[in-house]
């Protein structure tokens, strides 16, 4: 069976320094080290499971000051290993028309499938009509965002969080933001915990809303939200890991201990992917 990973990030130094005062908190959150890898590294673990990975770039240079995991950088990731066949770009949409300069040139220039946005980490809502002219660009070249919704590790457990504040991440920010473009296709990143059943209810209403489960051990996800997957939420929902954060090998376990039909599993793993993108 085809796996499409959507979420995974290039787990090089380069991405561990972009995360600046986050790591520590996330070695917590994840109990482990978090530690980097070579590329060659990375892309053997892509290989082993026979995965063919979307890479994510990281930018929060404008909220923690790190050199971003740029999108240069990433692209030529993916450019350099068959088993990465597509990676999202990274904009900061506080930054107007830079941001908008940057998607051109992510898209145009990069060959991108469009973007990612974490709204926890970058401290924004995405409903925010500042950033309206950043959607209405990213609309009309006609390429998909992917945004993070629920929990984060980012700052979890530390006074104050680091700054973060959870409730920017909230689904109903997207179900706005989907309203108000309906041409633009949206993916939802991560279960939204504690919003599941919000993040649901968002999926099911918005036709251009769809949502990927990374992050998260399958194991811990709601028996509703399961039920949800193998019917009404069937041709909304994808294969994401997170990568680095659970190992494949558990994550593929987990799911397949679900009991979901073969038939689910190939829409889930790649067939919804490949509708959905291109892929």
């Amino acid at each position: 069976m085809r796996i499409i990973d959507l979420h995974c990030y290039p787990n090089t130094q380069k991405w561990i320094d972009c995360q600046g005062p986050y790591v520590e908190a996330l070695a917590k959150y994840w109990g482990r080290d978090w530690q980097a890898k070579t590329e060659e590294e990375v892309v053997a673990d892509f290989k082993e499971f026979h995965v063919d990975a979307l890479l994510v770039a990281l930018d929060l240079s404008t909220t923690i000051q790190t050199p971003p995991c740029d999108n240069d950088y990433v692209a030529g990731m993916r450019d350099r290993h068959d088993c990465i066949i597509q990676a999202w770009g990274a904009l900061e949409p506080t930054r107007g028309r830079v941001a908008i300069d940057e998607a051109r040139h992510a898209i145009n220039e990069l060959n991108m499938i469009g973007f990612h946005f974490h709204p926890i980490m970058q401290h924004i809502q995405v409903n925010d009509q500042d950033f309206y002219p950043l959607w209405e660009e990213i609309s009309s070249m006609g390429v998909p965002v992917m945004i993070d919704v629920g929990m984060t590790g980012m700052g979890a457990g530390i006074p104050g969080g680091l700054g973060v504040k959870t409730r920017n991440a909230h689904p109903a920010y997207v179900d706005e933001l989907a309203a108000d473009f309906p041409k633009l296709t949206i993916i939802m990143a991560h279960p939204g915990s504690p919003w599941i059943d919000e993040t649901t209810a968002v999926a099911l209403h918005k036709g251009n809303v769809f949502w990927e489960m990374s992050g998260w051990a399958p194991k811990y996800l709601p028996d509703t939200l399961k039920k949800d997957i193998r019917s009404r939420l069937s041709d909304k929902v994808m294969f994401g890991s997170d990568y680095p954060s659970i190992a494949y090998e558990r994550l593929f376990r987990e799911w397949d201990e679900v009991g979901y039909t073969n038939a689910m599993l190939e829409k889930f793993f790649h067939r919804n992917a490949e509708t959905v993108l291109g892929l």
